[in-house]
């Protein structure tokens, strides 16, 4: 939690950017695993945190721009509360500290929004994500769920979106402690995997040290021996000899800011020949983006020079042939590189991703359709205080090559026969996260990880 006048300092500004009507603010409640009192770890809503600060379930709060009322909606523990999880500070206390003066029982919602309503005035709300949020809509404000999101406040997505895309100095300085404490998730993976070792065991050992920490893992730990599949949680594989392990974990500390890294090491002593030639293009890769972040940037141009670099380096190898930049032009690359090169983050580690990245990565403008770029999370010019990722990645994905020729898809750009005698590679990346500085970038967190090839065996010990 921040200084009182830092949300002081926010709901202010947002205040005036929406100008008028009341802010609905839906604070996250407990969630059952498999009965009521065995619940998944709480997690509080980013938006609420950004404004209220106040991590604890069942809080919804209120912000009346017309009458100049703010309030915090939640309800004191009980005694029983109090024999389980011990003392609580009351609701009064909570609000205090983060600057709010007024609280009323969790059930007095409704009545507020509803005399909002019979007035004529407008209630604004962001998209709901959760379906605690859609029942609660329903029964304050009559609308059936599947009208919610079209209802959702664009005035309220654009105006948080405008803040909180902008990150403070003490934002980044948590969002460096997350990232350098991701950066010690990713040298006990390169110093652990060896043949034998099972990708349950990486993922133990790295959502430790996230927790050792103060806080836990930013998303689900990707930690996997088959890196051509993007979202790889099973933990299934026993690493071998000759495999490559993937490593794609974040730490999220007790602040809740996140870190986001990625990083692929040989289970043997080395890299083969072949896993040496890709890990390299990818880290060309990685560098020519990295070098094109500059102000007044278009992310998009970010992501683009990530993808001539990879292109270039297929036809080098003669996976690909033709005009390069056309082949990018038309998505030709996507076969390789079939995502974006990086993403907003922040509270959230996709920062923002449900108030819609039209909004958070596109500032309005519509995403392209396009096979490869509709994955693209962030394109619109680059200014500071922006934070992403920059995470280019090299897969191949027998699937989808075996569609793509079966489709004659871009035959003029792709040699198939020479791309099946790689087909069973797999997949690898190489990510790091950076800050624009009114003068520049820099790479976040204050701990190196190893990004080499040779950086990446001497980790191993």
């Amino acid at each position: 939690m921040f200084a009182k006048e830092t949300y002081v300092s926010r709901r202010r500004a947002l205040k005036k950017a929406v100008r008028s009507g009341v802010l609905l603010f839906l604070g996250n409640d407990q969630a059952p695993m498999n009965y009521e009192d065995n619940t998944y770890p709480f997690r509080q809503d980013s938006t609420f945190l950004y404004f209220f600060g106040i991590d604890h379930e069942g809080l919804t709060a209120v912000i009346d721009i017309d009458e100049g009322r703010e309030i915090v909606f939640g309800n004191d523990p009980t005694i029983d509360d109090i024999v389980w999880m011990g003392t609580q500070p009351s609701l009064a206390s909570k609000a205090e500290r983060v600057g709010v003066g007024e609280t009323l029982p969790a059930d007095k919602v409704g009545d507020v929004l509803r005399e909002a309503l019979s007035k004529g005035r407008t209630v604004h709300f962001l998209p709901p994500y959760r379906g605690e949020h859609r029942v609660k809509l329903q029964a304050w404000l009559g609308l059936p769920p599947g009208a919610q999101d079209a209802a959702a406040s664009t005035a309220m997505v654009r105006a948080v979106v405008n803040q909180r895309i902008y990150k403070s100095d003490e934002e980044v300085a948590e969002i460096d402690r997350a990232v350098d404490i991701s950066v010690d998730m990713h040298c006990a993976m390169m110093r652990m995997v060896r043949p034998g070792v099972h990708e349950a065991e990486v993922r133990a050992a790295v959502t430790a040290i996230a927790q050792q920490g103060g806080g836990d893992n930013a998303f689900p730990v990707i930690a996997t021996t088959h890196g051509q599949t993007l979202h790889n949680h099973g933990y299934i594989h026993t690493a071998h000899e000759g495999d490559m392990f993937l490593l794609d974990a974040g730490a999220e500390v007790g602040s809740h800011y996140c870190g986001d890294l990625s990083s692929t090491c040989p289970v043997g002593n080395d890299f083969s020949e072949q896993q040496r030639i890709i890990f390299d293009l990818c880290l060309q890769a990685h560098r020519a983006a990295v070098d094109a972040i500059a102000l007044g940037v278009p992310f998009r141009n970010v992501h683009v020079k990530a993808c001539t670099t990879i292109a270039e380096g297929m036809r080098a190898l003669g996976l690909m042939k033709g005009d390069v930049d056309e082949a990018v032009r038309v998505g030709a690359h996507a076969l390789f590189f079939p995502c974006g090169v990086g993403h907003m983050m922040g509270l959230d580690v996709h920062d923002m991703e449900n108030l819609g990245e039209v909004w958070v990565g596109y500032d309005g403008e519509p995403k392209s359709t396009v096979f490869g770029y509709k994955s693209l999370r962030l394109a619109r010019p680059l200014e500071p205080g922006f934070v992403f990722t920059i995470e280019p990645g090299i897969y191949f994905i027998p699937e989808l090559i075996d569609r793509w020729r079966a489709e004659h898809r871009f035959e003029e750009f792709l040699c198939f026969d020479e791309i099946d005698k790689w087909r069973h590679f797999g997949g690898l990346r190489n990510e790091e996260d950076y800050l624009v500085t009114p003068d520049g970038k820099r790479r976040l967190g204050t701990k190196y990880k190893p990004m080499s090839a040779d950086e990446v065996r001497a980790a191993r010990g």
